[in-house]
């Protein structure tokens, strides 16, 4: 059996799963220099990541027996074009969402303590500056309360904050009631078309002038535009990001550089605690599809 994982980044997972698969079962990495079609002809199991699988990467293979997700989110495959083919598709959930929890917090504390000014200010021997706030007594709001996003309210509650929090269920006009009370609000939210820009122009005309914005979940819930306008207004005291609108995403971008945003690459679910639970999934999954045995975490 072979195995191709299509992912531009997360390498070390690739070397948690090998070291669970069992005997016989190979597992490379894609080259990304190359078109991903033209290098699964052999896969009997593909582990997308962040690639985008559309149908004639599904059709590529000759035998293809399973898409097995390495994380939660599957909106890069393409579902309809899957089960056409009759490959299962599943996904690893429940994985990483204490990762990305404090993942969100690291950034909460970044902004709200003014990290980049502070690293600057350490460059140029300031001593005690710049100001930054407190977050105890302050309201969190949290857009998503799925495993991730309840954990963060746990920790939040600890720290002494208020907690919002907007589910899918959550109407329009509680999700901008939200935005108007919240000092700090963090994305845990799927993307989805209900969800996509949904961080956008109107949503960021209503938040508290000098909120701070956490982005722990997929680049495209918030509008670029708006976020940047949100910025150069001051109407956002901060943004801190770990997922971006294009992957791998521009360093030099003049986003990244101001002040007032925090960035990491990508990195919210990347620990060595979430990558094992993953590479367990994962490997549980293949164990499984050799003895003909149910998928766990099926999605299609």
């Amino acid at each position: 059996m072979h195995i191709v994982f299509c992912g531009t980044g997360w390498f070390p997972i690739v070397d948690a799963i090998r070291a669970r698969l069992p005997l016989g079962v190979t597992l490379r990495a894609w080259d990304p220099g190359l078109p991903l079609a033209g290098q699964v002809e052999d896969a009997d199991v593909l582990l997308p990541s962040n690639a985008r699988l559309d149908a004639d990467v599904i059709a590529a293979p000759r035998n293809l027996r399973l898409i097995q997700q390495p994380a939660v989110g599957t909106e890069g495959i393409d579902l309809a074009a899957a089960r056409a083919r009759g490959v299962p598709v599943c996904n690893a959930p429940g994985t990483n969402g204490q990762s990305v929890a404090e993942a969100a917090l690291f950034l909460i504390l970044a902004l709200a303590r003014r990290f980049p000014c502070a690293s600057r200010a350490f460059a140029e021997r300031s001593i005690g500056a710049p100001l930054g706030i407190e977050l105890a007594g302050r309201t969190l709001g949290i857009l998503g309360l799925g495993r991730s996003g309840a954990a963060l309210a746990r920790i939040a509650e600890a720290l002494g904050m208020r907690i919002l929090a907007a589910r899918s269920t959550t109407s329009p006009e509680d999700v901008l009631d939200l935005a108007a009370r919240a000092d700090v609000i963090s994305i845990h939210c799927p993307l989805t078309p209900r969800t996509r820009g949904l961080v956008g122009e109107t949503f960021l005309s209503r938040v508290k002038p000098g909120a701070l914005l956490v982005n722990v979940a997929r680049g495209p819930i918030v509008d670029r535009d708006a976020l940047l306008h949100a910025l150069e207004t001051g109407r956002l005291g901060g943004a801190g990001l770990d997922v971006f609108w294009e992957e791998p995403w521009d360093p030099a971008d003049p986003l990244y550089r101001r002040d007032d945003v925090v960035v990491l690459p990508h990195v919210a679910g990347s620990t060595e605690e979430a990558f094992a639970r993953i590479a367990d999934i994962v490997a549980g999954n293949v164990h499984r599809l050799l003895r003909g045995e149910p998928l766990l975490h099926r999605i299609a």
